[in-house]
Protein backbone atom coordinates (compact mmCIF):
# COMPACT_ATOMS: atom_id res chain seq x y z
CA UNK A 1 0.00 0.00 0.00
CA UNK A 2 1.66 3.14 -1.42
CA UNK A 3 0.25 6.04 0.84
CA UNK A 4 1.43 9.77 -0.23
CA UNK A 5 -0.10 12.80 1.68
CA UNK A 6 -0.23 15.81 -0.58
CA UNK A 7 -2.22 19.24 -0.58
CA UNK A 8 -5.10 19.54 -2.23
CA UNK A 9 -5.70 21.11 -6.13
CA UNK A 10 -8.65 21.81 -7.61
CA UNK A 11 -9.20 18.78 -9.12
CA UNK A 12 -9.72 17.33 -6.04
CA UNK A 13 -12.73 19.71 -5.54
CA UNK A 14 -15.42 16.67 -6.13
CA UNK A 15 -13.48 14.14 -3.73
CA UNK A 16 -13.58 16.87 -1.11
CA UNK A 17 -17.25 18.14 -1.60
CA UNK A 18 -18.13 14.29 -0.55
CA UNK A 19 -15.48 14.65 2.31
CA UNK A 20 -17.14 17.80 3.38
CA UNK A 21 -20.83 16.14 3.24
CA UNK A 22 -19.14 13.08 5.18
CA UNK A 23 -17.71 14.78 8.02
CA UNK A 24 -20.38 16.99 8.46
CA UNK A 25 -22.76 13.74 9.12
CA UNK A 26 -19.81 11.81 11.65
CA UNK A 27 -21.04 8.77 12.28
CA UNK A 28 -24.57 9.98 12.06
CA UNK A 29 -27.56 9.70 8.78
CA UNK A 30 -27.53 13.50 8.40
CA UNK A 31 -25.61 16.19 9.27
CA UNK A 32 -25.95 20.11 8.74
CA UNK A 33 -24.71 19.98 4.96
CA UNK A 34 -28.38 17.65 4.32
CA UNK A 35 -30.34 20.31 6.42
CA UNK A 36 -28.62 23.03 4.28
CA UNK A 37 -29.39 20.99 0.70
CA UNK A 38 -32.66 19.15 0.94
CA UNK A 39 -33.13 16.96 -2.24
CA UNK A 40 -30.97 13.94 -3.86
CA UNK A 41 -27.32 13.03 -2.98
CA UNK A 42 -26.37 14.08 -6.59
CA UNK A 43 -27.47 17.35 -6.55
CA UNK A 44 -26.06 17.73 -2.98
CA UNK A 45 -22.47 16.86 -3.59
CA UNK A 46 -22.66 19.26 -6.84
CA UNK A 47 -23.86 22.21 -4.80
CA UNK A 48 -21.00 21.18 -1.97
CA UNK A 49 -18.57 21.40 -5.15
CA UNK A 50 -19.33 24.69 -5.68
CA UNK A 51 -18.57 26.45 -2.36
CA UNK A 52 -15.32 24.37 -3.09
CA UNK A 53 -14.90 25.96 -6.17
CA UNK A 54 -15.93 29.45 -5.17
CA UNK A 55 -13.98 32.18 -5.42
CA UNK A 56 -14.57 33.17 -2.07
CA UNK A 57 -11.81 31.35 0.34
CA UNK A 58 -14.08 29.83 3.45
CA UNK A 59 -13.42 26.86 5.19
CA UNK A 60 -14.84 25.22 2.27
CA UNK A 61 -12.34 25.95 -0.16
CA UNK A 62 -10.08 23.30 -1.80
CA UNK A 63 -6.98 25.14 -1.22
CA UNK A 64 -7.23 24.28 2.77
CA UNK A 65 -6.84 20.92 2.14
CA UNK A 66 -4.37 17.67 2.50
CA UNK A 67 -5.55 14.77 0.88
CA UNK A 68 -4.28 11.08 1.93
CA UNK A 69 -3.86 9.08 -1.39
CA UNK A 70 -3.79 5.52 -1.25
CA UNK A 71 -1.93 3.68 -4.49
CA UNK A 72 -2.78 7.35 -6.53
CA UNK A 73 -6.49 7.05 -5.24
CA UNK A 74 -7.73 10.02 -3.03
CA UNK A 75 -8.86 7.88 -0.23
CA UNK A 76 -9.09 10.52 3.03
CA UNK A 77 -8.58 14.23 4.02
CA UNK A 78 -9.11 16.77 6.31
CA UNK A 79 -8.38 21.01 6.08
CA UNK A 80 -6.66 23.62 8.37
CA UNK A 81 -7.51 27.42 8.48
CA UNK A 82 -6.88 30.42 10.11
CA UNK A 83 -9.72 32.12 11.69
CA UNK A 84 -9.05 35.44 10.59
CA UNK A 85 -8.96 34.28 7.12
CA UNK A 86 -11.20 31.97 6.40
CA UNK A 87 -14.03 32.84 9.19
CA UNK A 88 -17.97 32.35 9.19
CA UNK A 89 -18.06 35.63 7.16
CA UNK A 90 -16.56 34.11 4.02
CA UNK A 91 -18.20 31.10 4.72
CA UNK A 92 -21.49 32.87 4.52
CA UNK A 93 -19.70 34.92 0.85
CA UNK A 94 -18.96 31.57 -0.44
CA UNK A 95 -22.80 30.71 -0.40
CA UNK A 96 -23.51 34.10 -1.71
CA UNK A 97 -21.18 33.39 -4.78
CA UNK A 98 -21.47 29.76 -5.44
CA UNK A 99 -24.79 29.20 -4.86
CA UNK A 100 -25.77 32.38 -7.11
CA UNK A 101 -24.19 31.17 -10.03
CA UNK A 102 -26.30 28.02 -9.37
CA UNK A 103 -28.83 30.48 -10.06
CA UNK A 104 -29.82 30.67 -6.40
CA UNK A 105 -31.54 34.36 -4.90
CA UNK A 106 -30.57 35.99 -1.85
CA UNK A 107 -33.73 34.88 -0.49
CA UNK A 108 -33.17 31.33 -1.12
CA UNK A 109 -29.08 31.28 0.06
CA UNK A 110 -30.73 33.30 3.15
CA UNK A 111 -32.96 29.84 3.72
CA UNK A 112 -30.25 27.69 3.73
CA UNK A 113 -28.91 29.52 7.03
CA UNK A 114 -32.43 29.18 8.27
CA UNK A 115 -32.58 25.56 7.97
CA UNK A 116 -29.15 25.10 9.71
CA UNK A 117 -30.53 26.52 12.74
CA UNK A 118 -29.93 23.81 14.88
CA UNK A 119 -26.76 23.02 14.08
CA UNK A 120 -26.22 26.86 14.84
CA UNK A 121 -27.12 26.18 18.08
CA UNK A 122 -23.64 24.16 19.26
CA UNK A 123 -21.65 26.14 17.27
CA UNK A 124 -18.65 28.59 18.59
CA UNK A 125 -16.31 30.76 16.33
CA UNK A 126 -13.10 30.10 17.14
CA UNK A 127 -10.40 32.29 18.68
CA UNK A 128 -8.03 34.27 16.19
CA UNK A 129 -4.77 32.90 17.33
CA UNK A 130 -5.82 28.98 17.30
CA UNK A 131 -5.05 27.15 14.03
CA UNK A 132 -8.10 25.28 13.22
CA UNK A 133 -8.67 21.71 12.19
CA UNK A 134 -11.98 20.75 10.25
CA UNK A 135 -13.61 18.36 7.50
CA UNK A 136 -11.55 14.85 8.60
CA UNK A 137 -12.98 12.00 6.79
CA UNK A 138 -12.01 8.77 5.00
CA UNK A 139 -13.74 6.77 2.27
CA UNK A 140 -15.22 3.43 3.93
CA UNK A 141 -12.80 1.02 2.11
CA UNK A 142 -9.86 2.83 3.16
CA UNK A 143 -10.63 3.36 7.33
CA UNK A 144 -8.49 1.70 9.96
CA UNK A 145 -5.27 2.39 8.23
CA UNK A 146 -4.01 4.79 9.91
CA UNK A 147 -4.39 7.59 7.26
CA UNK A 148 -5.97 10.08 9.46
CA UNK A 149 -3.37 10.22 12.20
CA UNK A 150 -0.81 11.13 9.41
CA UNK A 151 -2.85 13.97 7.88
CA UNK A 152 -3.48 15.16 11.26
CA UNK A 153 0.40 15.18 11.94
CA UNK A 154 0.69 16.89 8.61
CA UNK A 155 -2.36 19.58 9.22
CA UNK A 156 -0.61 20.37 12.90
CA UNK A 157 2.74 20.87 11.02
CA UNK A 158 1.40 23.25 8.41
CA UNK A 159 -0.70 24.81 11.61
CA UNK A 160 3.05 25.43 13.13
CA UNK A 161 4.78 26.70 10.14
CA UNK A 162 2.51 29.92 10.02
CA UNK A 163 3.20 30.63 13.77
CA UNK A 164 0.76 28.73 15.78
CA UNK A 165 0.84 28.11 19.26
CA UNK A 166 -2.34 25.55 19.56
CA UNK A 167 -4.64 24.14 17.46
CA UNK A 168 -8.61 22.88 17.90
CA UNK A 169 -10.79 20.10 16.73
CA UNK A 170 -14.33 19.79 16.49
CA UNK A 171 -16.35 16.41 17.38
CA UNK A 172 -19.79 15.11 17.75
CA UNK A 173 -20.15 14.08 21.38
CA UNK A 174 -21.43 10.74 20.94
CA UNK A 175 -18.22 10.18 18.52
CA UNK A 176 -16.22 8.19 20.34
CA UNK A 177 -13.92 6.58 17.73
CA UNK A 178 -12.96 10.07 16.22
CA UNK A 179 -12.37 11.62 19.90
CA UNK A 180 -10.26 8.49 20.67
CA UNK A 181 -8.40 9.09 17.39
CA UNK A 182 -8.38 12.98 18.35
CA UNK A 183 -6.86 12.56 21.64
CA UNK A 184 -4.14 10.04 20.32
CA UNK A 185 -2.90 12.67 18.29
CA UNK A 186 -2.33 15.21 21.54
CA UNK A 187 -5.97 17.14 21.69
CA UNK A 188 -7.62 17.00 24.99
CA UNK A 189 -11.25 17.88 25.76
CA UNK A 190 -11.78 21.55 26.09
CA UNK A 191 -15.23 21.90 26.32
CA UNK A 192 -18.89 20.87 24.79
CA UNK A 193 -22.25 22.61 24.04
CA UNK A 194 -25.48 21.21 24.33
CA UNK A 195 -28.96 21.74 22.68
CA UNK A 196 -32.43 19.83 22.43
CA UNK A 197 -32.54 21.40 18.77
CA UNK A 198 -29.47 19.79 17.48
CA UNK A 199 -30.06 16.33 19.37
CA UNK A 200 -33.54 16.46 17.84
CA UNK A 201 -32.00 17.68 14.44
CA UNK A 202 -28.88 15.04 14.32
CA UNK A 203 -29.29 12.75 17.39
CA UNK A 204 -26.10 13.81 18.84
CA UNK A 205 -26.52 15.98 22.47
CA UNK A 206 -23.95 18.55 20.50
CA UNK A 207 -20.31 19.36 19.92
CA UNK A 208 -17.48 18.80 21.88
CA UNK A 209 -14.50 21.19 21.29
CA UNK A 210 -10.56 19.76 21.72
CA UNK A 211 -7.34 21.79 21.85
CA UNK A 212 -3.40 20.78 21.78
CA UNK A 213 -0.34 22.88 22.00
CA UNK A 214 1.39 23.23 18.76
Amino acid sequence: MAVEIRRAEAKDAAFIAWVELAASRSHRPIGFLDLAFPGDEEQRLTLIERLCRSEVFSICHWSGFFVAEVDGEPAAALSGYEPTKRGSDTFAAAMFEGLGGAGWSREDVAAVFGRMAPFLECVSDPADDRWVVEWVATRPEFRGRGLVHTLLRSILEEGRSRGYRHSQISVLIDNHPAQHAYESAGFVVEREKCHPKFEQAFGSPGIRQMAREL
